[in-house]
């Protein structure tokens, strides 16, 4: 049979290490708990943050080749770091930090997760029970209507000389005997493993007939019994307290950690509405755009300035742009039924006000300290830290069951004060403290299962869970770190397509500024001023989908560093 004796040894022959490695993990998950989220990323930047026009003229700096007027290019994002791209229309105005609250409190997954700690509490409970006293009392009363029977033979000796040595035989007279007995005590299991129980029995023997009788009897007993090796300690009798205290304490941690995952999902869903109102815009501004230029193209032709043929290639034009506005409200309505989901705010018809995106993105470029969103991810992440309390439950059920693959030797001792047969209920209690009835008992219990393969088998079981937890917490840690660097590394690549979104709209919109001016001057056809507006549209798509990207990764930053609460203002207490 394969075992474990490096592991094993370790984790079982220092019951004292591993209960302090135990102490300080729960330490440390309750402070996770307790402290406010605080953090937030911009704690962890190097540098101050850079804004998007600093970073354009940084960019415009090292590139001669892009030249414009930012002033004017910018419109109408005079301000990126603070405005919105949506566009000011009529619907409910809404801010990220509203859709927050609202999922924290309306949220069904956040709502079911709540009730896990409770149910967690009420099992911590029910084990911290388990040295509750018991207090036990019976009643009982019994009648036996019985026969004549012949008794033994005996020899009388008497000092009459006429009996002494006679031989006779016993007959009894049928009787009737009542009796009933009473007793009352408490129980008391003990931390270490025993059990002291302390009662008063009290009885009644009536007997009718020819020999009647009547008497009453008392007693005070106490009982004690203590396993020395099997079940024998507090720290074995206990193990299920600390288990459970443990599961209470991964529960709470899960709980946290699903908040934290509906947190980020409403957010990324968040900049996914304002993405999709931002393309419908994009859309609409294409829309309008080609038919402005259908109009000039129809007044242009009718004074005889341009060739009736472009008319059709302009009205081409709309209807493309059309069909992209079309599909384009369609998404912004999927987008806003998503967000509506997570929030469980979804309405039996079509809602009739739309949701407006009020929070502008965070269009400022931080250098993180790698090293240092790593270290703390380490140390707070909840998955890395319910995955300790797991590994710290697992040396809690290691050492009981090594407890269990031992003999069971039991020490039984009993004492009992008796009182005295009297015949009245008044004479209880007589010579019960004097000493003078007694009975008491001392024994020993041995019990040992001839192979033990069974506890042996559920000890190695318990060995070989914890060796894979503890590769499963080294994975997780490779992962968390991967995660970092992953986001860390999508944070930069969207930061530098907002730079190079932003120069491309600046020279597609100076480009169709000038191809419409050379179709003005009969040198470009109709078609290419709508290829120069298509890209023009393009580049603004691509400039929104950066910016909505940007914001995602980071939300995804956050997640992985485990301040997903810090960044968004957060606090559960």
């Amino acid at each position: 049979m394969t075992r474990w004796p490096v592991l094993a040894m370790f984790c079982l022959a220092c019951p004292w290490t591993a209960l302090l490695a135990d102490e300080m993990t729960d330490t440390r998950a309750r402070q996770r708990l307790q402290k406010p989220e605080g953090r937030a990323l911009e704690t962890y930047s190097q540098q101050p943050g850079v804004p998007l026009h600093d970073a354009v003229k940084q960019q415009q700096e090292r590139k001669s080749s892009v030249t414009v007027d930012l002033k004017s290019a910018l419109k109408p994002f005079d301000s990126p770091e603070s405005d919105s791209i949506v566009p000011l229309v009529s619907g409910a105005q809404v801010t990220i930090a509203d859709i927050r609250q609202r999922a924290l409190q309306n949220n069904l997954q956040i709502k079911v997760a709540k009730m896990d700690p409770e149910l967690a509490r009420q099992s911590l409970r029910e084990e911290q029970a388990k040295f509750d006293q018991v207090i036990f009392a019976y009643a009982k009363y019994a009648e036996k209507d019985l026969p004549a029977m012949a008794g033994d033979k005996v020899i009388l000796k008497s000092d009459n000389a006429l009996l002494n040595g006679e031989l006779a035989k016993l007959n009894l007279d049928a009787q009737n005997k009542q009796y009933w007995d009473v007793e009352a005590g408490v129980k008391v299991p003990l931390r270490t493993g025993g059990t002291v129980t302390l009662s008063a029995p009290l009885e009644n023997q009536q007997s009718l007939g020819k020999f009647a009788s009547d008497q009453y009897r008392s007693a005070l007993r106490f009982s004690f019994s203590q396993p020395l090796l099997r079940n024998a300690g507090q720290q074995v009798n206990e193990a299920s307290i600390r288990v459970a205290e443990l599961d209470r304490d991964g529960v709470q941690l899960k709980t946290r950690l699903q908040t934290i995952r509906i947190v980020t999902t409403v957010d990324k869903a968040y900049w996914a509405l304002y993405e999709a109102w931002a393309a419908l815009d994009v859309r609409k501004n294409q829309f309008e755009y080609a038919s402005q230029n259908l109009a000039m193209v129809k007044r242009r032709v009718q004074e005889g300035l341009t060739a009736a043929v472009e008319i059709n290639r302009a009205q081409i034009g709309v209807a493309d742009r059309m069909e992209a506005l079309i599909v384009a409200e369609t998404s912004l309505k999927l987008a806003q039924r998503q967000l509506q989901f997570l929030l469980n705010d979804l309405p039996d018809e079509q809602t009739p006000s739309p949701w407006v995106p009020m929070t502008a993105p965070n269009l400022v470029k931080f250098e993180f300290d790698r090293a240092h969103l790593i270290r703390d991810a380490l140390e707070s992440r909840i998955e890395l830290l319910d995955q300790e309390l797991k590994l710290s439950a697992d040396l809690v059920q290691i050492d009981y069951l090594q407890n269990q693959t031992l003999p069971l030797f039991t020490l039984d001792y009993q004492y009992g004060a008796l009182s005295g047969a009297g015949g009245r209920f008044g004479d209880i209690g007589q010579d019960l403290f004097d000493g003078r009835y007694r009975d008491w008992s001392v024994g020993l219990k041995f019990e040992m299962p001839v192979s033990n393969e069974a506890r042996k088998a559920k000890l190695d079981w318990a060995v070989a869970q914890r060796m894979q937890r503890l590769t499963t917490k080294t994975l997780q840690t490779l992962t968390v770190k991967r995660e970092i660097h992953d986001a860390l590394d999508q944070v930069d690549q969207n930061w530098q397509r907002i730079i190079a979104a932003r120069q491309q709209v600046l020279v597609a919109g100076i480009n169709y500024e000038a191809e419409l001016k050379q179709f003005n001057e009969g040198l470009r056809t109709m078609t290419e001023v709508l290829e120069t507006l298509t890209r023009l549209g393009e580049a603004q798509l691509k400039e929104i989908r950066a910016i909505s990207d940007y914001q995602v990764s980071l939300v995804d930053v956050a997640y992985a560093t485990g301040t997903v609460l810090g960044h968004g203002q957060i606090s559960l207490q």
